[in-house]
């Protein structure tokens, strides 16, 4: 099918959609997470082929990403089942106001109706986004990487058996077959066809999407994190949540990218810092960190000069920018300048500079003492997430149910006129 078909087709089962209980939607989640685990085998072996095919082609933090394993079907499967399990926002009334004239006035919860998701090559979130759209009434339509189509048509081929044996159309869930450009800008163009674009994936597809989209677009991002170590930061901690949020899973988007660090501290901490990135996982058998170091970090530990636009990149790799400011007010400056607005860190055993911190920056999500790996749907009690917008309307951090959900206005009365 055309990607013109195929969003025409989607248009049609919204309206099934509309129509179906929370109790019709559930035991197709249910039934979808039970024929993911059964087409394992099938979906494993699509999986091999797309990675055969990525090798040479892209790094292996990369590789890591499009790589999909029992253990990680098994998460998907009850990623579903979790989303199952949530509340229904379909139907839910915001809020009621009573009229002096005897109206009551409802804002109530409505589905958004085709949502369309162009994503790159993290198989798993052709589940996370097919739950989480089915469980508010929406109809998605996914676009995948070209590194990743066999692997997401295996999926969908697999949900859709699920919604089948649940008596949902199988419309409900479509995957664009077209991984060129002119599928992604069909869908930033299909104006009466797709009710919301989200594109989740790096820079350049976020920004060709904010600047071509004629359809409501919500602006997922890119994820340029930082942990600032503060002068009465404790030293181990600060140690434990850098290694956590830069190599735990270096290739997402809340990994951390830059670490800055107090003045006072610098002295000390950054040698240690160098130790546990560098030397401790070497001696491990694993990829050491390369730290990119401004002028005053430095000065402090050896290490490899940063370029012009280290503290601008998203790395997605074993690479860290590492500064030195005075305060934690030029640690939020500096944060302001170069952050993308996803999540940043502070880490600190004072309270009052943790809360000026936590004012002064105007992220998505904000930690005190907590790695920025957090920034997570499912980590969140959200079940899944559809990405992370870092745009302020409608949408901030991870996407779940709610965020997937518009409202209208029900007004009741007894013949009232104006």
């Amino acid at each position: 099918m055309t990607t013109l078909q195929i969003l025409q087709a989607a248009q049609q089962a919204r309206g099934a959609l509309l129509q179906t209980s929370t109790k019709q939607k559930d035991a197709a989640l249910r039934a979808m997470a039970e024929r993911l685990w059964a087409g394992r085998d099938m979906i494993l072996a699509a999986n091999a082929l797309d990675m055969d095919a990525a090798r040479g082609r892209i790094s292996e933090v990369m590789l890591d990403r499009l790589a999909l394993t029992e253990d990680r079907i098994a998460a998907m499967a009850e990623g579903v089942r979790q989303v199952a399990a949530l509340p229904d926002p379909v139907g839910r009334t915001l809020r009621t106001v009573e009229r002096p004239n005897g109206m009551t006035i409802r804002r109530v919860a409505v589905p958004m109706g085709v949502v369309a998701i162009i994503y790159e090559s993290r198989p798993n979130v052709t589940s996370d986004a097919a739950a989480l759209a089915l469980k508010s009434g929406n109809v998605c339509v996914l676009r995948g990487g070209k590194e990743a189509f066999r692997s997401a048509n295996a999926i969908v081929e697999a949900l859709r058996e699920g919604l089948v044996q649940a008596g949902l159309p199988r419309e409900a869930v479509s995957l664009v077959q077209d991984t060129t450009r002119q599928s992604a800008g069909e869908l930033m163009r299909a104006v009466g066809l797709v009710d919301l674009l989200i594109p989740r994936g790096g820079a350049g597809l976020i920004r060709s999407c904010v600047e071509n989209a004629l359809v409501p677009c919500i602006q997922t991002g890119t994820g340029i994190c930082h942990v600032y170590v503060d002068k009465d930061a404790d030293l181990e901690m600060a140690l434990n949540i850098i290694h956590n949020a830069k190599t735990s899973r270096p290739s997402v988007c809340n990994a951390a990218e830059v670490c800055l660090v107090h003045r006072d501290a610098a002295e000390t901490f950054l040698p240690l810092l160098r130790k546990r990135l560098a030397e401790d996982r070497a001696a491990c058998g694993l990829q050491p960190v390369e730290r990119r170091l401004d002028e005053r970090a430095a000065a402090a530990v050896s290490g490899i000069p940063a370029g012009e636009s280290d503290f601008d990149t998203e790395f997605l790799d074993y690479v860290l920018a590492v500064g030195v400011v005075d305060s934690v007010d030029d640690a939020a400056a500096h944060i302001s300048a170069h952050s993308t607005g996803h999540s940043d860190c502070i880490v600190t055993a004072c309270r009052e500079t943790a809360e000026r911190f936590i004012v002064l920056v105007d992220s998505a999500a904000v930690y005190w003492n907590v790695s920025t790996r957090f920034t997570d749907g499912g980590e969140f009690g959200l079940g899944c997430e559809m990405g992370i917008s870092t745009q302020k309307l409608h949408a901030r951090g991870p996407m779940g149910l709610e965020e997937l959900c518009s409202y209208k206005y029900v007004i009741t009365g007894n013949g009232q006129i104006r």
